[in-house]
């Protein structure tokens, strides 16, 4: 019987390839969605993969640097979905659809 030990442990590779794919999915979302909602989920989808690598890489070398740092990186989130949201309601107050164009439109 072959040895599969491998397929059990998880290792940092593998939490570098969630990473990857979790910030690939927020990338897309970003650059093919014209919803400000949309693109704000795959802005949070992008810090979120960057959070994994950082916690990995942390675990890794047995420092808490990666760990603080996600702690950074959540306050900023926060403070940009408080602020994006705020911009998504008065666009849909004013225009009645949450599109990405009409944010050219509050300069008035």
């Amino acid at each position: 019987m072959p040895n599969l030990d491998f397929l059990t442990e998880v290792g940092l590779t593998h939490y570098l390839i969630l990473s990857a794919v979790i910030f690939c999915i927020g990338m897309a979302g970003v650059l093919l969605r014209r919803n400000a909602i949309v693109i704000l989920m795959s802005i949070e989808l992008m810090l979120n993969g960057v959070n994994i690598t950082f916690v990995a890489f942390s675990s890794y070398l047995g420092k808490m640097e990666g760990q603080i740092m996600v702690f950074f990186v959540l306050t900023i989130a926060a403070a940009e979905a408080a602020v994006g949201l705020a911009l998504a309601v008065a666009i849909f107050k004013r225009f009645k659809e949450v599109n990405i164009r009409f944010f050219e439109n509050l300069k008035g």
